[in-house]
């Protein structure tokens, strides 16, 4: 299985709904969130411009894309820890992947393990601003 194609994006998602379901309570998942997000490598400072902002999220959310359309890799940070881990989980997902890949597959996780139904309704429209983000990144590539 290649690390670009959509079987290691959808076998990242079943590692994600794997991990979560070892967790009986959402305090639980919100500190293993939390902890993933923390785990993030760092964002560089000079990365945090408007141009790089995610718009759409209650929380500042930066997201820088690099590659090309048979590679696309992200980096990406929040002001809140919660959406931090929600970025690590989407990066999980679709960072390293084919921009084809990254087009094709649909978060099926965020359902799975409940985040559809423990998000606020501006986290929730957070996470779909920064997921089309990412999917404009890789269309953006597939037309340049």
């Amino acid at each position: 299985m290649s690390e670009t194609s959509p079987a290691a994006a959808e076998a990242a998602q079943d590692a994600i709904i794997d991990e979560f379901s070892f967790f009986g309570d959402w305090t639980e998942r919100y500190q293993y969130l939390i902890d993933l997000g923390r785990k993030l490598a760092p964002f560089p400072a000079e990365l945090k411009t408007e141009a790089n902002k995610v718009h759409g999220c209650q929380s500042q959310v930066w997201l820088v894309a690099s590659g090309d359309s048979h590679r696309l890799n992200f980096a990406a940070t929040s002001d809140s820890s919660i959406v931090t881990g929600l970025i690590a989980l989407l990066l999980r997902v679709y960072s390293g992947r084919s921009a084809d890949t990254i087009i094709a597959v649909e978060p099926r996780f965020v359902d799975s393990i409940g985040l559809a139904k423990h998000l606020s309704p501006t986290r929730s429209n957070g996470l779909a601003a920064m997921l089309q983000t990412i999917k404009q990144h890789a269309l953006v590539t597939l037309t340049s």
